[in-house]
């Protein structure tokens, strides 16, 4: 599982930030950051969240 950012879409609003900050965090920029795009199962929940949650659509979940 690998997550992804689209940065043109972002807009900083930070939802990704509150559902799962152990995973994303937005940067000085303005603009997420993805602190680990390879989250464990264990933290499956969280990142599923934090995706469907964005209001812009800028995060997607890849099962490689």
């Amino acid at each position: 599982m690998h997550i992804r950012a689209d940065h043109t879409k972002c807009r900083g609003i930070g939802l990704c930030e509150a559902a799962a900050p152990s995973l994303f965090t937005v940067a000085d920029d303005g603009l997420v950051a993805v602190l680990n795009a390879t989250p464990s199962e264990e933290e499956r929940d969280q990142a599923e969240s934090a995706i469907a949650n964005c209001p812009t659509l800028t995060l997607s979940l890849h099962h490689d």
